[in-house]
């Protein structure tokens, strides 16, 4: 046992919560805002702002009926897995060639994973990681050994677990399509608050979103719920994080949080109880639609998906939206005030008074929201 314990100390393999719940998480959280958000802003300036450049095809995969075509913003996104998993890596202290043998492990598992894709790259890549840092320089082929390894750890690990966990988040989007049923206003409250909480958590909301076709109310609840988590957290945590913290979680994404979250669940109360607020007001209150693409119900403020879903969908409904009946509308002055509250108002003060009431019984203390 204490030669296995000092090869440990040697490989620098630390099991503990700090590692794998606080650091790779966290880590795991930049991977996802520098690959698949970073690409959404990208492609939502291009098509918004109208940016050529932008929207202009870069890559094409395939040929004829199966060809594929990538913006700056749509290679960006496609390489969430390996972002990920690089990332996860980097937070395990993975050495150069651990790190490198993750690309494609992450873009292996991503895919593979589906809606659960974020979700298995995080457990597929820290066992691959592990598994590449034990056996790094252990033989004079370290240049062979360890890739392989690394890559036949993690691709044949993903080839077992990546289905199930998808699979596992699909049940989730079958529970929120369970709670679209009932009365708007218990729909509200379940789906903006499920919906957000998978937003923050390793889970793809957004594919969630999309798989289910999630438009109408419910789409609208989601939105809320989104906005509540990252525009909550981002204000909640300006005293610590500024500016530029505002915008990360803001604009970005809140599971950016996911560390602290793990370090101290209590800062997650006041944007989930934000979330329980404004999902109802938004399906009672101002009946807010979200009728544009369904993959905009699980973006939330992520370069602003969510709240051009909405505008989008006043407009111009999605054939998905359509096919659950939406048309189009003129937007009057109450749709335009129940956006910009349920997006970016009501979420800012809930939440910050939420998490001064928190911070004052000593369930948030200083530092617990400090991004690193």
């Amino acid at each position: 046992m204490s030669k296995v314990k000092a090869f440990m100390k040697r490989k620098d393999i630390e099991v503990s919560l700090k590692r794998y719940g606080i650091d790779a998480l966290g880590a795991m959280a930049q991977g996802l805002f520098c690959t698949l958000l970073v690409g959404t802003i990208l492609n939502t300036l291009g098509s918004q702002c109208h940016i050529g450049f932008l929207n202009a095809p870069i890559v094409t995969m395939g040929s004829g009926d199966a060809a594929t075509t990538y913006t700056i913003g749509g290679l960006a996104s496609a390489m969430v897995g390996p972002g990920m998993a690089v990332a996860i890596g980097y937070a395990l202290h993975a050495p150069a060639m651990v790190l490198f043998s993750l690309i494609p492990v992450g873009f292996a598992t991503n895919a593979l994973g589906g809606a659960g894709g974020p979700l298995s790259v995080y457990f597929v890549a820290l066992i691959a990681s592990e598994f590449g840092k034990a056996v790094s320089k252990e033989t004079k082929i370290d240049i062979l050994v360890t890739p392989i390894v690394t890559i036949l750890v993690g691709i044949g690990l993903a080839y077992l677990i990546a289905a199930p966990i998808g699979r596992a988040a699909t049940a989730i989007g079958y529970f929120i399509m369970w709670a679209t049923e009932l009365r708007p206003f218990l729909m509200g409250v379940i789906v903006s608050v499920v919906v957000g909480i998978v937003l923050t958590l390793p889970i793809s909301s957004a594919a969630i979103c999309a798989a289910f076709s999630l438009t109408g109310l419910a789409g609208g609840a989601a939105v809320a719920g989104c906005c509540a988590n990252m525009i909550g957290f981002a204000v909640m945590s300006f005293k610590e994080n500024r500016w530029g913290g505002l915008v990360s979680q803001g604009l970005g994404t809140s599971m950016l949080q996911m560390g602290n979250i793990v370090r101290n669940p209590k800062i997650w109360i006041p944007p989930i109880l934000a979330s329980a607020i404004t999902g109802p007001i938004a399906t009672c209150l101002f009946k807010m639609e979200m009728n544009g693409t369904p993959v905009s119900s699980g973006m939330g403020t992520c370069g602003l998906v969510g709240p051009i879903g909405v505008w989008t969908g006043w407009v111009t409904p999605s054939e998905a939206a359509i096919a659950n009946g939406a048309s189009a509308i003129t937007p009057n002055a109450i749709d335009w005030i129940g956006m910009i509250l349920i997006c970016f108002v009501l979420p800012a003060i809930l939440s910050w008074v939420f998490g001064q009431i928190a911070r004052k019984i000593g369930w948030i203390r200083e530092g617990d929201l400090t991004l690193e």
